[in-house]
This record gives C-alpha cells, sequence and structure tokens, in this order.
C-alpha cells in the first residue's frame, strides 16, 4: 500500500511529481529502510537527501523544513546544511541564517556552507565576520575549504592579509587550493610581487595555481607578465584546461597578440575545449577587441549552448566595432531567443542606439529600462541612457535622466558634463561642474578633469582651467597622457602656447595623443611650417604618426595656403604609414585647394573620392565658394548638403551670405524661407572674454550688458581715428538690405568689436586682450581690429572657429589667409 507522510503539504507536493513519488511509496514493514522509522510515517535521512536535490521551489522547501522538523531529523547537522544551502540556492538567505543559527553544535562544514552563501549572495562583510565568529567563538578549527570562500570576500587588503595570517598559523600555506586563492587575493589588490612571492613560495603547483596567477597578471597586473606565465607553463608541460583558456584569452587581447590568441583557438577545438560556454564568451571578446568581426561571428554561430553573457558579447562586439544595427539586431533577435537581456545588454544597446544617431531608438531604449526596472536600480544604467541622449544631442532628455537618479556618482556628473561640453554648452557645463564641487562625498577624478577643461577651453577660461591644473597636480594626474593632452589643449586654445608647449616637454615623448595635441595647438596659432617642423621632430623621435596627426597637419596646410605641402602630406600618409584616409581628410584637402581658390581641382578631388562625400566635404566646397564668390558652384555645393545634412541650419546661413554678397536679396529671402519653414534657428554669434577672473559674454547687437553705454560710446569715439589711418568700412559683411549709415551701426555691432570694445575699456593701457568668438571672425573685423591694436599700442588675441589671430602693430598673424 501507499503512504502519505503528513508532515509535507500535498498541495504544494501534487505540483512536483518526483518529489511526491519520493514520498508516495510502498510501505514493507519488514524492509531495512522501513526499520529506520519510528512509526510508517517516518522518511529517512535518504529520503531527505532526495528531496533536498529535487525541491526547486520556496514553498515546498518550507513544507520539508517542517517535515524535517516533526520527523526528528533537524538535529543532524549535514541535512541542517544542507536545507541551508537549499535556501540559499532558491534565494531566501534570510531563511539559511534562521537555520543556521538554530543548528546547535555547529562543525566546520556548517560554518563553512554560511560562509559560503555570503559570499555568493554578494554579503562580503557578513562571510568576514561569520569567519572571526568561527575562530573566535565557536571553538571548530577553519579547514582548507574555509579559506577560498572567505578570501574572495576580503574587500580590504588589511582583511586579506589578516586570511594570510591565519593561513600560516593553521599551517594551511601548503595546501594548493589556499595557495592559489591567496594569489588570487593579492593580484586582485594589485599586489602581484606578493602573488609571485607565493606562487614561487608553492611546493606543487597544480593547473589551478597556474591559472589563478595568470588570470590575476591579465585582469590586475601585466598582460605581456601573463603571457610569459603562460608560455612558461606550457614549457614545463603543465596541461591547460578550459579555464586557463578563458583567462589567457584576455591577456592576447590586451597584449594584441593575435597569433597567441588564434593558436590558443586551434588548441581549444583540437582538445574539445571551445564547446566550453565560458571559453566561447572568451574567444568572442577576444575577436572582438582585434576587430575580426567574422571570427567572432563564426564562433557564436558554433556555439551549442548560449548565456546572456555569449549574448551581450556579440552585441558589445558589433557595438565596439561601428556596426550599430547589427548590434541592435542581435538585440532584437536575442529576446527572440527569449534570453532575459540585464544591464550589460542596456549599456551596450545604448551606445549602439547613439551611434547610429537614430534618437526614436533612444527613446525606446530609455523607456525599456523604465518597463525592466533597470534605469535607477542600478547607476551605470542610467548613466548609458544619459550618454547615449548627450551624444544624440538631446542634451535636455540627459539633464532629466540625470536629476532622476536618486545616488549619482561621479561617473554621472562626469557624463553630464561631457555632454554639455561636446555639444557646445560649454558654460552649461562649466556651471554643473561647479554644481559638482558643493557635493563633498562626489570626488572629480581623471574623468572629471577630462570633461571639462575643454568646456574652459570653448570658452576661454585661462584662470578656472589653470585652476584645474592645480587639482590635477595635487591629485598627481599630470603624467596621466589624456589629462595631459586636454591640458596642452585647454592652454593652446586659450592661447598660452608657452604653459602648452612646457606640459608637452614635461609628458612622454614617446606617445602619439601629445604629439597630436601640441601639433594640433601649433596649427591653431601659426603657420604651417611650425607644424611641420614639429611633425619631422615627432618622425625623428620614433613616434609614428595616426590619422589624428594627419587631420592636424593638413589643417594647417589648408588654414596657410600651403597646398604642395598638403598634397605631399596627403601621400605619405597613405604610402609610408599605410593610413587609408577618412571623410576628415578628404575634408581637409578639398578645404585647401578651396581655400587657394583651386575650385576646379577641389571638384575634381570630389569626383575621385573612393568614400561618399558627406556633409563637411560639400561644407568646404561652400566655404571656400563664399571665399571666392563662385555663385554657380556654391548652389550645386548647397544642394548636395540638403541631401546629406538638411536640417543643419549653418549651410542655409552660408548659402544666405553668399547671396547676400553679391546683393541677390531675393536668393537670401528664399534661403532664410526655407529654413523657416524646417524650424530652423541660426546659430547667434558670440564672443567671451575673461577681465577681473569673470568672463563677458557678448552677442551681436545685443545691448543687454550694464556697460554697453560705454562701449558704444568707446566705438564711436575710436572710429573716426581709425579711418584716419586708413580703416575703411566692408559693407560686404552686412548681410541685410539696409542704407550705408545703418550698415556702419551693424558692423560696429558685431560681438568679437563689443568684447574688444570692453577689455580695452576695463584693463590697463597697452596690456594684452583675448577674445574667444563661437563662429568665423568677419573680414571687416579682422581689418578693424588691426587699426584697434596700431591705436591702443596692444596685441589683441582672436580665436574664432578656425585658429587664432594675432593682432600687433597692425598686422596678423594669419597674413589675411584663413
Amino acid at each position: 500500500m501507499f503512504r502519505f507522510v503528513p508532515a509535507v503539504n500535498s498541495r504544494h507536493v501534487w505540483r512536483f511529481p518526483q518529489i511526491s513519488r519520493v514520498l508516495w511509496r510502498p510501505y514493507n514493514s519488514s524492509s531495512v529502510e522501513a526499520s529506520t522509522y519510528d512509526d510508517e510515517y517516518r522518511i529517512t535521512c535518504i529520503d531527505f537527501e532526495r528531496l533536498f536535490r529535487l525541491c526547486h521551489n520556496i514553498n515546498l522547501a518550507r513544507c520539508l523544513h517542517g517535515a524535517l522538523m516533526v520527523s526528528g531529523n533537524s538535529q543532524r547537522i549535514h541535512l541542517s546544511t544542507r536545507l541551508t544551502n537549499l535556501y540559499a540556492n532558491l534565494g531566501a538567505s534570510a531563511l539559511s541564517k534562521e537555520v543556521f543559527d538554530w543548528i546547535p553544535n555547529k562543525d566546520v562544514y556548517t560554518w563553512n556552507s554560511m560562509i559560503s552563501i555570503y559570499v555568493r549572495t554578494g554579503r562580503s562583510r557578513d562571510a568576514v565576520r561569520s569567519f572571526y565568529q568561527l575562530v573566535q567563538t565557536s571553538g571548530v578549527r577553519p579547514d582548507f575549504y574555509t579559506f577560498p570562500s572567505v578570501l574572495k570576500a576580503c574587500d580590504s587588503l588589511t582583511d586579506g592579509k589578516r586570511m594570510h595570517c591565519w593561513v600560516l598559523k593553521l599551517g594551511l600555506v601548503r595546501d594548493v587550493y589556499v595557495a592559489a586563492s591567496l594569489i588570487h587575493m593579492y593580484s586582485r589588490f594589485k599586489f602581484t610581487d606578493l602573488a609571485l612571492t607565493l606562487f614561487d613560495e608553492m611546493d606543487f603547483r597544480d593547473m589551478g595555481s597556474w591559472n589563478a596567477m595568470i588570470s590575476g597578471l591579465c585582469q590586475y597586473g601585466s598582460a605581456s607578465d601573463a603571457l610569459d606565465f603562460f608560455t612558461e607553463m606550457r614549457l614545463l608541460g603543465v596541461e591547460m584546461d578550459a579555464v586557463t583558456v578563458a583567462a589567457v584569452l584576455p591577456a592576447c587581447a590586451q597584449a594584441k597578440d593575435r597569433n597567441v590568441g588564434m593558436t590558443i583557438h586551434v588548441f581549444a577545438v583540437k582538445h574539445g575545449l571551445a564547446d566550453e560556454l565560458f571559453v566561447g564568451n572568451a574567444l568572442i571578446d577576444m575577436y572582438s577587441k582585434f576587430g575580426r568581426l567574422d571570427d567572432a561571428q563564426r564562433v557564436f554561430d558554433h556555439m551549442i549552448v548560449r548565456d546572456i553573457v555569449s549574448w551581450n558579447s556579440i552585441i558589445a562586439t558589433y557595438e565596439q566595432n561601428g556596426d550599430p544595427l547589427t548590434a541592435v539586431e542581435y538585440f532584437n533577435e536575442m529576446q527572440l531567443c527569449r534570453v532575459q537581456p540585464d544591464n550589460l545588454t542596456v549599456v551596450s544597446l545604448a551606445s549602439a542606439v547613439a551611434q547610429s544617431k537614430n534618437c526614436e531608438n533612444g527613446e525606446l531604449v530609455h523607456g525599456y529600462a523604465l518597463r525592466k526596472n533597470l534605469m535607477f536600480d542600478n547607476v551605470v544604467v542610467a548613466n548609458a541612457v544619459m550618454d547615449m541622449y548627450a551624444k544624440l544631442g538631446a542634451v535636455d532628455s540627459a539633464q532629466i535622466v540625470f536629476d532622476q537618479i536618486p545616488a549619482k556618482d561621479v561617473i554621472s556628473w562626469n557624463t553630464l558634463i561631457t555632454g554639455y561640453s561636446q555639444n557646445g554648452l560649454a558654460s552649461e557645463a562649466i556651471e554643473l561642474y561647479n554644481q559638482m564641487a558643493e557635493f563633498e562625498e562626489i570626488k572629480p577624478n581623471q574623468g572629471t578633469w577630462v570633461s571639462i577643461l575643454p568646456a574652459y577651453s570653448h570658452v576661454g577660461a585661462l584662470r578656472q582651467g589653470a585652476k584645474v591644473h592645480g587639482q590635477v597636480t595635487k591629485n598627481s594626474l599630470c603624467s596621466d597622457v589624456y589629462v595631459s593632452t586636454c591640458l596642452i589643449d585647454m592652454y593652446g586654445k586659450c592661447g598660452r602656447l608657452d604653459e602648452a608647449l612646457a606640459l608637452f616637454c614635461q609628458g612622454a615623448c614617446d606617445n602619439a595623443v601629445l604629439w597630436n595635441a601640441i601639433i594640433s595647438c601649433h596649427g591653431l596659432h601659426g603657420p604651417g611650417d611650425t607644424v611641420m617642423k614639429l611633425f619631422d621632430e615627432m618622425r625623428s623621435e620614433g613616434v609614428k604618426p595616426d590619422h589624428i596627426t594627419f587631420v592636424s597637419l593638413l589643417s594647417a596646410c589648408s588654414h596657410s595656403g600651403m597646398v604642395d605641402l598638403g598634397r605631399r602630406c596627403f601621400s605619405l600618409m597613405q604610402a609610408e604609414y599605410r593610413i587609408r584616409p577618412l571623410l576628415k581628410h578628404y575634408g581637409c584637402m578639398v578645404d585647401l585647394f578651396g581655400r587657394a581658390g583651386l575650385l576646379d581641382e577641389a571638384c575634381d578631388f570630389i569626383q575621385k573620392m573612393p568614400l561618399k562625400p558627406d556633409a563637411s566635404i560639400w561644407g568646404a566646397l561652400l566655404g571656400a565658394c563664399r571665399i571666392h564668390g563662385n555663385v554657380d558652384l556654391a548652389s550645386f555645393a548647397s544642394d548636395k548638403l540638403l541631401e546629406v545634412d538638411p536640417d543643419n541650419v549653418g549651410y542655409y546661413v552660408l548659402m544666405s551670405n553668399i547671396y547676400a554678397n553679391f546683393g541677390k536679396w531675393d536668393g537670401v529671402r528664399d534661403i532664410r524661407s526655407l529654413a523657416r519653414d524646417k524650424g530652423l534657428v541660426k546659430t547667434p554669434g558670440w564672443s567671451s572674454v575673461e577681465v577681473n577672473n569673470r568672463i563677458a559674454v557678448f552677442y551681436t547687437a545685443n545691448e543687454s550688458h550694464p556697460q554697453m553705454g560705454e562701449i558704444n560710446y568707446y566705438l564711436a569715439l575710436i572710429l573716426p581715428r581709425m579711418k584716419a589711418i586708413g580703416y575703411v568700412p566692408d559693407f560686404s559683411f552686412v548681410l541685410q538690405d539696409v542704407e550705408e549709415d545703418e550698415k556702419e551701426q551693424i558692423l560696429a555691432s558685431h560681438s568679437e568689436r563689443l568684447a574688444i570694445a570692453f577689455a580695452i575699456i576695463n584693463t590697463p593701457p597697452k596690456s594684452p586682450i583675448c577674445i574667444f568668438k563661437n563662429l568665423r571672425v568677419c573680414g571687416d573685423c579682422h581689418n578693424a581690429t588691426k587699426y584697434l591694436s596700431v591705436i591702443t599700442e596692444r596685441e589683441i588675441v582672436v580665436r574664432d572657429s578656425n585658429r587664432f589671430h594675432h593682432f600687433e602693430n597692425g598686422a596678423c598673424s594669419c597674413g589675411d589667409f584663413w
């Protein structure tokens, strides 16, 4: 007959037939098993072992807990410990702790289980506290199973060293598992020297020891050292396993050693290790780092089993290698396969959408993250969504996300500061940085200064940038290549080439990034031959130029009218350095030919381009047409621009100005009407100047400044003196159809003229003036500033959107070519 144990609720058991079969079993009073029962309803220890293995539901686990209590087996330590682990596996760690506390005479196995549960559930401090209770109050001696878990829980080097002392005291240091755990712990805290010492002192090294050392060096030390260890391991005849392969593949990617990586892949296939899930994931990640999308795709396609890491890896592969559309397609396929996306999936997806410049998809990503409650439980996801909006140009949306983050970290602040800065909102970026300084718990880091320095560069806030330089020095970050590059760029763009050069000389002269920064700064300031001297010096130092180097070189040649030198640089880039030109390089060449008046050659160059011309190419041609007055070609370039970038108001303004220069007011009205119909608004021209540690910003024809009366009076007073020494107003730069006396007033209201007058009024005589303008300085203001430099006996520096103009004694450093 069948008997059912009443201690277990049948309402739950019937839902689990595998378990019910254990309980509904024939009862034979003469069997050996039955002899262990006090009565016919008793469940044996063997039954409980089987039930624990079959239980996958928290309600049924509670029933089994009750059955264990009723059966009188709760005093059996191994069964209570199994119940503790069962609750933990079902996500009820609080119940695990309750069961653990009720166990009367805990043994080392029980303590090890509870410590392991704390580690698995991320409660590191509780794991460490349990260890101290074990050694101080329980009277139980830890064994070699205790330390691998508790060493993982150590979140400070101090705790790690204390554990090491206990290992030595208990004589467990020679145990290979304990030693491997110590190696991994020291590697995690970047004390690879101590890890190496432990490794060298081991009497016996198994595969796990080698894996721990290789993994530690790869993650927290040097990838090249990890590969050296791997080579030594192979020479000593130690066989690799799947863990070794998964540990060494990231080292190959970090060391950029593709050959070794592919060799390990072959070994993994040959020995049947490539079918391991984590090996496949590591292979995808490695090939992604090498940019070999086909190989990563092939590994993914051949995977028998895929987990969330596999899907995240393939999505990140395409996202990080410039194929955002395929990344989004894999996200959709992942959902069709019923794999639930996690935080990392959304982070990669947000980056892919930002690359694709699809604002509608950006809102969908934001909505998805909100529906899945991923936004505010995890600040990393919120930061990724905020960064996505900033890169899509939707800074207001980024600000909304920022305001809704309950616990902002320093990356949250850095992301929004960068977003404002990269979208031309330097003042907003600076204001946000000042707000950040009010929160003592948020400490600026490398990313903060890399974010804010370009904003200071944009508005020419030299003094504030210098303060950041002081903070960088205080935090010993001057040697950081990214921070140093931003400081060089800031000083160069604020007109202080000497400081920029001094910083460059303090840095590592073998770094192409620093060379690019100093070359770019000199390209903004001086003639192209100075830039070429720096380039020759860079090559003589053995530093290999990259594509950014040649963008700076070609731009400097363009702004200096050095056509032949520009041609040689473009040829050198391809022939000697095997750098395939990007659209930026082609744009510089079109600009070079166009500025020099070689419009036919510029058109021919565009037609022969292997890449499809984008807005930068046609924009360069349109700008050249404005300089040289070619209305027909300008109309052609304008049509092309409206095809590839119909929503850029700058091109409408440029074409309108060309028509205005030739008095074609009907064309001006048509262009402006077209822009209005599209809802496009012209970017207002502004100029800024720093006086008495404060930045004053002036907008064209804006009368709101409190000293506007003094400024207008000074300009009216100085105009006759300028005319007396040769200044003649150039009315071709007045883009309105008005009378001549009104045109003269319009020229005097340009933002750079207002800023210069303000600086002259508020600074000592003959002191230098530095003005920053967001647009190209107009020809009349350029001419007027030369006369102002003579009358005031000042050096006047103006940085416009193209370059620096150093005015002194009636001449400009650009040679009237800009």
